[in-house]
């Protein structure tokens, strides 16, 4: 299983139709197939400057890269992420035991 998780910080302003808009944007990656336990999360933590963090699983390493491929996240990836995301942390588990 791989656990692949992002916090990330936007160029809008919080409360703001665009970033509205780009949470909703975020959630149509929960249909690529292979996602599972998909969360959209909010930061509260004053120990960083995200405010967002995205959690979701994956059954097996090939599911994970197959989502990285899809058609859908890579087209997210250039025409919302690189172009609203001021900031971001990846990071990706899995089980130790």
């Amino acid at each position: 299983m791989i656990r692949h998780t992002v916090v990330f910080k936007l160029i809008h302003p919080r409360n703001s139709p665009e970033e509205k808009v780009f949470l909703d944007a975020i959630g149509q990656l929960s249909a690529i197939p292979g996602v599972e336990n998909f969360e959209l999360l909010k930061q509260v933590s004053r120990k960083n400057n995200f405010d967002y963090g995205l959690s979701m699983e994956f059954a097996t390493a090939k599911a994970y890269e197959d989502y990285n491929q899809h058609p859908d996240h890579v087209a997210f990836v250039r025409k919302v992420w690189k172009t609203e995301v001021s900031d971001f942390l990846e990071i990706d588990y899995e089980p130790m035991s």
